[in-house]
């Protein structure tokens, strides 16, 4: 008797399961792993395309083109163009209202100043030449300009940050350029030339230092931060003006003592406020310019450069 293809079939192996299962389960394997590959092949194709649709995103936001079949989601809006900048409104030198008095006043102010500056280098071409005491006398002039244009400035009601700019760059030629170089002419025969250029060197950057500050500082209506670069200018022109018989050395160690006292943190009376000390004080230096002029000049200058710390002290102590 015949037998069945599938009895010979399941008589060939020891598994309970046809042969034919076995292949199929190998070929379901088989399938399994074929459509994990394509899978794989399908997420990267899905990947390229992110990514090149990520860069053509980029492209069209960073270089400004817009792509020929892009999605609606990355259309980006057009740019608007900038306004155009205003003109700049011209700035007034002179504030408040233009009348012909408040300009002829302002002119008059900064005539001042002008005046100021023009003496200042008066006074370098005549100590260049030789002339040293008309030179002092000229800075003793500057001195006088600089604080008449204040008081006009004041008095007429036309003070304005240009005056006061002008004022700044008048006080450093004067004083801050001039004074060293009259002072370094009257000590060139005394001293050695090293020595009195390295004085002068110091008060022109001293004063160029207290001029800075001083602009940039608040304004105390009592005291000065440092002896101002006017009192300075002065002490150095009228020293010159009245040839003080004192060594060129001590006359050297002065000028260097007025140098940094300009940029010293010390409080100094201002001149309103010596003004008004009592009568008797006044009267021990009046009786002393009339003994020995030059004598209470020093003394003077001294007692003013001493006060200074003595306040500064009294203020600590008080504090």
């Amino acid at each position: 008797m015949a037998r069945t293809p599938w009895r010979r079939r399941r008589t060939t192996t020891d598994s309970p399961r046809p042969a034919g299962r076995r292949w199929a389960g190998r070929l379901r394997r088989g399938g399994t792993a074929a459509r994990q590959a394509l899978l794989v092949r399908v997420g990267r194709r899905s990947q390229d395309a992110g990514r090149a649709a990520t860069a053509t995103q980029a492209e069209v936001i960073y270089t400004g083109l817009e792509p020929v079949t892009a999605p609606a989601r990355l259309a980006l809006p057009a740019a608007t163009p900038a306004p155009a900048p205003a003109d700049p409104e011209p700035v007034s030198l002179l504030p408040g209202a233009h009348t012909a008095r408040r300009r002829v006043s302002f002119g008059l102010v900064n005539g001042c100043t002008l005046a100021s500056l023009a003496l200042g280098l008066t006074a370098i071409l005549l100590a260049m030449h030789g002339d040293i005491r008309l030179a002092a006398a000229c800075l003793v002039a500057c001195v006088a300009f600089d604080g008449l244009d204040g008081a006009l400035a004041r008095k007429l009601g036309v003070s304005s940050p240009f005056g006061a700019q002008m004022d700044s760059l008048a006080d450093m030629c004067s004083f801050g350029l001039a004074a060293p170089v009259v002072v370094y002419a009257s000590l060139a025969t005394t001293v050695p030339t090293p020595a009195a250029a390295l004085a002068c060197v110091m008060v022109a950057g001293c004063a160029a230092i207290r001029l800075a500050r001083f602009n940039v500082s608040p304004k105390d209506g009592r005291f000065f931060s440092g002896v101002p670069t006017t009192l300075v200018a002065a002490v150095l022109a009228l020293a010159v003006l009245i040839e003080l018989p004192i060594p060129g050395w001590v006359m050297l160690g002065g000028v260097a003592v007025l140098a940094f006292a300009m940029v010293s943190s010390f409080p100094y009376a201002k001149l309103a406020r010596i003004i008004k000390l009592p009568p008797w004080m006044w009267l021990m230096p009046i009786v002393g310019a009339l003994v020995d002029p030059r004598l209470t000049f020093v003394g003077l200058v001294a007692a003013y450069l001493v006060s200074g710390p003595l306040l500064w002290l009294r203020v600590r102590r008080t504090a």
